[in-house]
């Protein structure tokens, strides 16, 4: 698979969210609506709601691919989180080791006025890491 990530960048600088660029990249590989996605994702950009205090939303766009990746949707028993979970920690890891944080208030430098990450290299990062752990088996 060639990586899109670029094209996630390109939808964020389009006007698209952090969460929602990388996560409505992906759309096609795994049967998702873009219209949904789009839409689910929306208040999940900068730091969740637009607060920069939570996780980065590019990183956030990138696990919920890995649930939409794993889950079974087994509404009785659900049974899939476990897997859906180590894929999501595998996206964190590699995002942390590469930016130090996957906090948007740090990456963003709010307090140190030290810019770690600009958020089209964020969602870069997430949009490959995405593609490397998720959709590795997609090929």
């Amino acid at each position: 698979m060639e990586s899109r990530a670029e094209q996630a960048v390109e939808k964020y600088l389009k006007g698209y969210n952090c969460a929602q660029a990388v996560a409505c990249t992906y759309c096609e590989d795994l049967g998702v609506d873009p219209v949904v996605m789009f839409k689910a994702m929306e208040g999940l950009g900068r730091g969740m709601a637009g607060t920069f205090e939570g996780t980065c939303g590019s990183v956030v766009g990138a696990c919920a691919l890995a649930g939409l990746k794993e889950s079974t949707a087994n509404f009785e028993k659900p049974d899939s989180k476990m897997k859906t979970y180590a894929l999501g920690k595998e996206i964190i890891r590699g995002f942390k080791e590469k930016n130090q944080t996957i906090s948007c208030h740090e990456l963003k430098g709010i307090e140190t006025k030290k810019v770690i990450c600009s958020c089209p290299d964020c969602v870069r990062d997430a949009a490959r890491l995405a593609e490397e752990i998720v959709l590795k088996k997609e090929d």
